[in-house]
């Protein structure tokens, strides 16, 4: 009897030891979430921040350009970082660009989904862009303002 005694003694021992553990791990890896949670946060902020100041440098890099100039400028932008809006903010629509900029930097915590839309969006009007004949092009987006495609 006192053997089966001991046996389950020991098996209520290591049960408990299991649950300790269990207990352990799951609070390192709730601690590691939230961790990473606020790392991720840093970076998104980080990262909206330098396109941000990247923006506003090309703009007034670019400010002065002819029609032609930002017709290409702005459509190989678009292509290459329409995910952050910079062709956008080159145009001077900054609401627009700040709307694709939320979405690429969103796409952190999507796990890319609306990074994808704005990097779509970005694509189809760098075609649309480079396409357009270049008064077509002043006409509509910089004398007009069209704001999307």
């Amino acid at each position: 009897m006192s053997d089966e005694k001991n046996l389950s003694d020991d098996l209520n021992d290591m049960l408990g030891d299991a649950k300790e553990g269990a207990k352990k791990a799951a609070d390192k890896a709730g601690e590691f979430a939230e961790e990473a949670k606020e790392k991720a946060k840093e970076f998104a902020e980080d990262a909206k921040e330098a396109a941000s100041e990247f923006a506003d440098e090309a703009k007034e890099a670019f400010g002065k350009a002819g029609g032609d100039n930002k017709k290409v400028l702005v459509g190989v932008i678009g292509i290459l970082f329409g995910t952050i809006g910079i062709h956008k903010f080159i145009l001077g629509y900054n609401k627009e660009g700040i709307i694709l900029l939320v979405l690429g930097v969103l796409g952190i915590f999507t796990c890319g989904i609306t990074s994808g839309i704005s990097w779509i969006i970005g694509i189809i009007e760098g075609i649309i862009y480079l396409t357009k004949s270049d008064e077509e092009f002043y006409n509509t987006y910089q004398v007009g303002e069209k704001t999307w495609f």
